[in-house]
């Protein structure tokens, strides 16, 4: 993982303990189908929602249409893919957000990550369907346990859940500094003097973490192509950014370490010949490994952010630190789909021309097979969830391990979901006028 550590949701203690899935909603869910991995679950046509083209003008509403159930929508889709950005202790947002796509009964058939967000594809790829939300909550359970000294009393039950938010205000520091000091169980300790050499060179050891994902991830499962895994980390030699693929190599422990190994608090992971540190050095988003290239599917994301890279201007040099890591590690969604919009309209010109040379004559013709293949029409509808700062928010977010600020972030996971899954309509197929749509909630709201 990443020194972005996780931390716990204040907050509900229901958000720790998700509902049991609904009789026959299991199964495994079949790459490439997205219907498949989908289980029958009617949405209620909302209210039509602003949303953005690429280019970030405000599309028109679609006009109100009856209900048609999500799983109809979802049909439409080749890949329904989860994208995780890094962000450690705010991760437990992330957890949130599967917990609430499970029990809407939506199921991913690719999942991709860095840092935080590669342990959770591990821990999605690696257990059934019925049994990942409570294999995420055993993950946060574990590590937002003091490995050294015992929890305060107001980090214990049953006084955890009567702590309001505000009171965060004072613990999260205290929590921020149990985790700089002591570590997180079964995620890292604190080395008693760094070592020689690349696999010792840090401030903390993560041999907790590797026995963790041994017993909770099943990597026969996760290498068995039920579901597409792709985490990424950075060649610690030679500065290049690579992802590992379970439909290339077969992952274990170690690729995901490698994806969270954030120096200088975690080592550099060896991996072959090669040592890789966490991919959010270059890039903390894996979305361009879902939408770049060519297009073999009609692609609906869920991008899941843990930094905002929209935020107040600092008012003191206390803040600086915190507004920077925000806009370090956010996403660059827009240049994404900037640039996929043009891809689009290259695609769309190469169509054009295709269609000017006679058929007899493309028949049978290398180049204009390989043409065609680039020139595929295929939709791509990215829907954004975005983790919004909370009062007591500082510098030290992503390494406040306590459980209370857990299990806030696991609440608002949910939360958010559900919020999203109200505009029904964004969930539809984009046009061809139109192939490539972005919706985030906040940004709805905030128009």
């Amino acid at each position: 993982m990443s020194a972005r550590a996780p931390r716990p949701p204040a907050g509900r203690p229901s958000a720790m303990h998700p509902a049991t899935p609904r009789k026959g909603s299991a199964g495994k869910s079949a790459p490439g189908k997205a219907a498949a991995g989908v289980v029958a679950h009617p949405v209620i046509a909302a209210k039509p929602a602003a949303s953005r083209t690429p280019g970030g003008k405000p599309r028109a509403a679609p006009p109100a249409r009856s209900a048609v159930s999500l799983q109809q929508r979802l049909a439409a889709y080749g890949e329904v893919a989860l994208v995780l950005q890094g962000g450690g202790a705010l991760g437990a947002y992330q957890a949130g957000v599967v917990q609430g796509l499970d029990e809407a009964g939506i199921r991913p058939t690719w999942v991709a990550g860095i840092s935080i967000g590669a342990i959770h594809c591990a821990l999605i790829a690696g257990n059934p369907p019925q049994r990942r939300a409570a294999r995420l909550r055993e993950f946060w359970d574990r590590v937002t346990r003091p490995p050294l000294l015992p929890a305060t009393p107001w980090e214990q039950e049953p006084w955890l859940s009567m702590l309001s938010p505000e009171a965060l205000r004072w613990l999260a520091p205290l929590q921020s500094l149990r985790a700089l000091s002591e570590g997180q169980r079964g995620f890292f300790v604190p080395r008693p003097l760094p070592g020689q050499g690349p696999d010792q060179a840090s401030l903390y050891d993560t041999a907790p973490l590797r026995a963790s994902l041994e017993e909770l991830v099943d990597f026969d499962l996760l290498n068995s192509g039920a579901m597409r895994v792709s985490v990424g980390a950075v060649n610690v030699r030679t500065g290049n950014f690579e992802y590992f693929d379970n439909t290339e190599q077969r992952l274990g422990p170690e690729h995901f370490m490698a994806s969270g190994a954030l120096p200088p608090g975690f080592a550099a992971v060896r991996i072959g010949d090669e040592y890789y540190w966490d991919g959010g050095l270059v890039s903390n988003t894996p979305l361009m490994q879902v939408l770049g290239g060519h297009p073999k599917a009609n692609t609906l994301v869920f991008q899941v952010d843990l930094w905002s890279a929209l935020g107040e201007l600092p008012r003191s040099l206390l803040d600086v630190p915190g507004r920077v890591k925000d806009i370090q590690y956010s996403s660059r969604t827009r240049a994404v789909t900037d640039l996929l919009q043009q891809a689009h309209e290259q695609r769309q010109v190469l169509r054009d021309l295709l269609a000017r040379i006679p058929a007899s004559r493309r028949t049978g013709d290398a180049l204009c097979r390989k043409v065609e293949a680039m020139a595929r029409d295929m939709r791509y509808n990215v829907v954004q969830l975005i983790y919004r700062d909370k009062p007591y928010d500082g510098q030290d977010k992503d390494y406040q391990f306590g459980r209370a600020s857990m299990r806030a972030h696991w609440d608002s996971g949910m939360q958010a979901v559900r919020r999203t899954l109200q505009h029904a309509q964004w969930l539809d197929l984009p046009s061809a006028e139109q192939p490539f749509v972005t919706h985030d909630m906040h940004r709805a709201a905030d128009e």
